[in-house]
């Protein structure tokens, strides 16, 4: 065999690390879970299946005015395993149908939020294991799509509070749905509304600054925050125009082209969850939102731990709660939540 060369002798190969890491995550694959927010007939399903190019999920939401109106908000979670030039996602869209549709809507929030901690519960639970999985499930809630409807022209007092909420616990995206519903002028009246009524509440959207970004990591985000909301258009119908298939809506006057950025901005909307800020996404989840979740979760559980150990002590136990005895002293249950008017 021959000798190798003084360069290759050099060369010591730790940037094949990114290589490494690329064929790891290639046969693991990857989860990515996003939720659904708005009233009935928004177009939320279709909005998501046209984003994946897939049906992936069927309509929740009232097919006619007839229909009667759903008394709860019905968690829905349906998942799928896309594949993609041998990338793997294992997809799970969470449908909230009905949101905000009935006529007393008092903490309808309440279902979303209490879903959305509930991953967070899990999958503290599965880390706290004593020998726990080395890959654990990853179920948390990534992205919210949150749907304003294009007939509001601006927050609602209930957008305010489910919005101030769901921003503490996930990354929300809000968009305008069905915006071809309305003129260019007015969407554009109704973009400013909502971008001013959301600083005026001090509503933090994703994506967040962050010390890590680069002068490009701003440029880029600056322009997205310009497009927030996102004004949307779903469809999955395919139309014939003049000779060319296109995806889109049919009216009166014409058709919306679901692809043309001058008709939407679904093509804005896809990039970014899917070619720019996806990996993003799930880092901020487990770093940002997570951890707030995971710390005052431990802490309470510090706390009680102290309570119990200060009364056995003192030769009694606390009012009100029972004394575990040391093995059962790491939850295995569900973990302590915190009220939700607290959320």
């Amino acid at each position: 065999m021959a000798a190798p060369s003084n360069e290759s002798q050099d060369y010591v190969g730790f940037d094949t690390i990114t290589q490494q890491m690329e064929r790891k995550f290639l046969k693991r694959g990857f989860n990515l879970n996003i939720i659904l927010v708005g009233e009935s007939g928004m177009g939320k399903s279709t909005l998501v299946n046209s984003i994946f190019a897939s049906h992936l999920v069927d309509s929740m939401g009232r097919r006619t005015a007839q229909e009667v109106i759903r008394k709860t908000t019905e968690i829905t979670p349906v998942t799928q395993t896309l594949d993609e030039n041998g990338v793997r996602v294992r997809l799970t869209v969470i449908d909230t149908p009905g949101f905000g549709d009935q006529c007393n809507n008092e903490r309808c929030w309440d279902p979303v939020i209490r879903y959305i901690k509930d991953q967070h519960a899990a999958y503290l639970e599965r880390e706290l294991k004593p020998q726990r999985d080395r890959v654990i499930n990853d179920t948390r809630v990534h992205a919210c799509l949150y749907f304003l409807n294009p007939g509001s022209r601006g927050l609602r007092p209930l957008d305010v509070e489910v919005l101030k909420r769901l921003t503490e616990v996930t990354n929300v995206i809000p968009v305008i749905a069905k915006s071809d519903s309305m003129t260019v002028e007015e969407r554009t009246v109704f973009k400013r509304h909502v971008k001013e009524e959301m600083s005026f509440h001090r509503i933090a959207v994703y994506p967040y600054p962050s010390e890590e970004d680069d002068e490009e990591d701003r440029m880029l985000n600056s322009s997205i925050k310009d497009l927030v909301p996102f004004a949307v258009v779903g469809s999955e119908e395919i139309i014939d125009v003049n000779g060319t298939p296109v995806r889109g809506r049919r009216h009166g006057w014409g058709v919306i082209n679901i692809f043309d950025e001058t008709h939407s901005d679904f093509v804005h909307l896809r990039n970014f969850l899917l070619r720019t800020h996806l990996s993003d996404l799930i880092e901020v989840t487990s770093q940002r939102h997570y951890e707030q979740f995971r710390t005052s979760q431990l802490r309470q559980i510090k706390e009680i731990r102290a309570q119990q150990a200060a009364a056995a002590a003192a030769g009694g136990s606390m009012p009100g709660h029972q004394m575990q005895p040391a093995a059962a002293q790491v939850p295995t249950g569900p973990l302590p939540q915190q009220p939700m008017a607290q959320v």
